[in-house]
């Protein structure tokens, strides 16, 4: 059966763990602006659902162990929301993502996890033309900067450009990129290969 758009599942009864992740989902997969995303709160629930529509299953660490062989069965798309890395012999085969981190460090968690999965675009689905988003070279540079965690203040220095022109700069980024936050702005940075995931 072939579906509209791709889509993501987040199995998980913590409902600002379904809200927060569904916020970063969303920033980082601005490639593909039309994806689903769809929360569960039991495996049951999920699998009532039709599972095998979903392009990336998100399951809660407690909700795994409910039914650990059919995630096994699923274990390339599946990736485990856990609160500490100390459940590594039931984890080997699946990718994981500590949420009990800074937001920081989580969205550097699930860069990596994307790229891990996803190496030279394997099992993306198709992304969506958007042909306006397209950055000057000197925003490129400021969206670069911004990544790696620099303040207006030290773009300013760093580019020996004035402080009102890195804050227009950011103006025309988040307008032309339609992104107002920093983690997703860094995320589109990454994604677009502006900067490395090791540098933010």
């Amino acid at each position: 059966m072939k579906w509209d758009k791709p889509q993501i599942a987040i199995i998980c009864r913590n409902s600002l763990t379904v809200l927060g992740l569904k916020q970063l989902l969303q920033c980082i997969v601005p490639i593909v602006p039309d994806v689903k995303i769809v929360a569960f709160s039991s495996v049951q629930e999920f699998c009532d659902d039709d599972p095998d529509r979903f392009f990336h299953i998100f399951v809660d660490f407690n909700l795994l162990l409910t039914d650990r062989q059919f995630f096994l069965d699923r274990k390339h798309k599946t990736i485990v929301l856990t609160t500490q890395d100390d459940h590594q012999s039931l984890l080997a085969p699946f990718h994981c993502l500590c949420v009990n981190v800074p937001e920081k460090q989580l969205v550097k968690s699930l860069l990596m996890v994307q790229q891990k999965g996803h190496a030279h675009g394997k099992n993306m689905p198709l992304p969506a033309k958007n042909a306006k988003s397209d950055l000057t070279p000197r925003e490129v540079e400021v969206l670069s900067l911004l990544a790696q965690g620099l303040i207006n203040k030290e773009i300013a220095a760093r580019l020996n450009i004035s402080l009102t022109t890195v804050i227009t700069h950011r103006k025309n980024i988040t307008e032309k990129l339609g992104i107002r936050s920093v983690s997703a702005l860094t995320i589109h940075a990454v994604m677009k290969g502006y900067v490395s995931i090791d540098s933010i």
